[in-house]
């Protein structure tokens, strides 16, 4: 007989509990601080007091974990006045637990789980009712994780696992982790060149090197052209500014503590470190008077902004302290909103499918009852109808979530898929009322009234380095043959083919490439070293460059040049190589 389907969070979070009682086993002084349920298994805070636990212990854990499991035991809920927690929380010292338990009213019932008559947690659910509805895991790693996210607080190891119904599952997810580990943009962008970091430097801060920025200009290229394409002007903005600029726009409050500020030495004066560029552009909109002949206004720009990070929060490209935006906004009437949105849809939906990412999925972001958001609820209301409509009218795939707006306005995330299946949150839509009403923007009706217009913001990469992190890791750093960083390099078989390869170089520097970019013209080296061509191939094949040109004395006598692609080999006439190339 079939076991009846078990919630999966409920299971994750009784494996929490069932690590904790392995780990109280084998180390009875630890101390516990909270076990949740997570994507894709589960984790807990432990404070190991001066054991030193690391990865080479998860084994004696796991196994523990395993014999308790098979143990069949029951999951059992029971509650406790506030007084009894405590003496409870005392008695086992507790530490975190005391502090957790005095936060709670004292008039609350508190939920306690006993895990059999092992292990008892202070715990509000769900879980299985029995141990044996638990299925397949696998503890995966150790962490350090600040009590509540603390800098201030203790260290504490965190212990990860994953968990699944089936072993076959189970698996099946442990294979696509070791393929992501392979796909790692971290790994990938030491081995093919790409960036670097630098302690002098500072944490989060990269470096891009000649081929990384290659890549890097390419895509903010691409954005910036499909949208030059639609209307949108270029504009420059400087990288500090007075905090009064952040304060007008609301930013300040919200967000000053991630500020980076700089102090004038000359005069006193507080700057900031651009974070945003939204009201810097609000600023331009407000340089000269504006009438409705004019609407919709668009800017765009591709800018470094900065944000004060937290050191443990920071990770390769994905979350830096320098994060270059391909920006854009969008000041128009009401009329124009679901016209723009419609346009800056295409331009999303364009850029993805040329970056092999084209399972798209919409996310709508609205605000949630929490007192975190500027402007009035009427307002919030008629923008948010205005975000469900715009992704009905685009035949957007879409989801609906409160408390993910922005301070300011409901917006359209957009969620890619690459190629392991993982979801991305990347290009996004947002409707603003706020800031033009904070900065007082206005335009002049048909009417010859004032009135104020809608800013929309938009941005299709993002932040370029964690999209970079992102199409780094999709690829497999093997990139599409038009933003490779080196499409081609040329291999000689030895040192007498060198007027065939001129004739070669000769062809390739006069190709220009008209899709997706105007005027890219063939990036390629020649790697005419001693070496043998084994080596020369392994060393082509290792950064991963799109086509290998192998040129010898009898493709030079045969007028003709053998080919390498990933995943063919092909003989080509050298008067057909640019058109080849071109097809690419």
């Amino acid at each position: 007989m079939e076991k009846p389907a078990v919630d999966l969070n409920s299971m994750r979070h009784t494996l929490s509990h069932v690590l904790a009682a392995a780990v109280k086993e084998l180390y009875p002084y630890a101390k516990f601080g909270i076990g949740p349920a997570v994507d894709d298994g589960f984790y807990y805070d432990i404070d190991f007091g001066n054991s030193k636990v690391t990865d080479q212990d998860l084994a004696k854990i796991e196994k523990k974990m395993h014999e308790i499991v098979a143990k069949n035991l029951p999951m059992t809920k029971r509650f406790s006045s506030k007084s009894d927690a405590l003496n409870w929380a005392r008695d086992n010292q507790q530490d975190y637990k005391i502090e957790l338990i005095e936060e709670l009213p004292e008039n609350e019932e508190i939920s306690f789980y006993d895990l059999g008559d092992i292990f008892t947690d202070l715990c509000k659910g769900p879980h299985v009712k029995n141990t044996n509805d638990i299925g397949a895991f696998k503890l995966s790693r150790i962490a350090g994780a600040y009590w509540r996210g603390d800098e201030k607080r203790n260290m504490l190891t965190r212990i990860y696992g994953v968990a699944f119904p089936t072993e076959e599952e189970l698996n099946e997810y442990l294979k696509r982790q070791e393929e992501a580990k392979e796909r790692d943009h971290r790994k990938l962008g030491k081995e093919l060149d790409l960036f670097c970091f630098s302690d002098l430097v500072g944490a989060g801060l990269p470096l891009f090197t000649p081929r990384g920025t290659e890549l890097r200009e390419l895509m903010a290229n691409y954005s910036l052209s499909l949208r030059g394409r639609e209307g949108f002007k270029k504009v420059w903005t400087p990288h500090i500014t007075k905090t009064d600029l952040y304060k007008t726009s609301g930013h300040y409050a919200k967000f000053g503590d991630e500020l980076f500020m700089v102090h004038s030495q000359v005069n006193g004066e507080d700057f900031a470190m651009k974070p945003m560029n939204c009201p810097h552009h609000a600023q331009i909109f407000a340089s000269r008077p504006r009438t409705y002949k004019e609407m919709p206004v668009r800017y765009m720009e591709a800018t470094t902004d900065y944000r004060d990070e937290k050191t443990g929060e920071l990770g390769g490209l994905s979350r830096v302290r320098s994060l270059t935006q391909d920006d854009s906004h969008v000041f128009c009437t009401n009329e124009q909103i679901k016209d723009e949105v419609k346009r800056l849809v295409a331009i999303v939906k364009e850029l993805y499918t040329t970056m092999g990412m084209q399972n798209l999925r919409a996310r709508l972001s609205y605000r949630s009852d929490e007192d975190k958001y500027l402007g009035d609820k009427k307002l919030w209301d008629m923008a948010q109808k205005q975000i469900k409509q715009a992704a009905i009218d685009n035949g957007l795939d879409y989801f609906e979530q409160e408390g993910e707006a922005a301070f300011y306005g409901p917006k359209i995330d957009f969620m890619a898929e690459d190629a392991l299946g993982r979801e991305h949150q990347l290009a996004t839509i947002q409707l603003d009322f706020v800031q033009p009403e904070r900065f007082g923007l206005e335009f002049t009706n048909a009417k010859g009234e004032k009135e104020r217009p809608v800013m929309i913001h938009h941005a299709t990469l993002g932040s370029i380095e964690r999209f970079l992190s992102v199409f780094i890791e999709h690829t497999g750093g093997w990139f599409p043959f038009w933003c490779a960083p080196e499409q081609v390099r040329i291999l000689t078989v030895n040192d007498k083919v060198s007027d065939y390869v001129a004739k070669i170089t000769d062809i390739l520097d006069d190709i220009i490439l008209e899709k997706p970019l105007k005027h890219n013209e063939l990036r390629y080296t020649v790697d005419e070293s001693g070496d043998s061509l084994g080596k020369k191939i392994r060393r082509a094949t290792e950064m991963k460059i799109p086509a290998v040109l192998i040129v010898g004395p009898k493709d030079a006598e045969a007028n003709e040049v053998s080919i390498r692609l990933r995943d063919k080999e092909e003989k080509v006439k050298l008067t057909k190589l640019a058109d080849y190339l071109k097809s690419l």
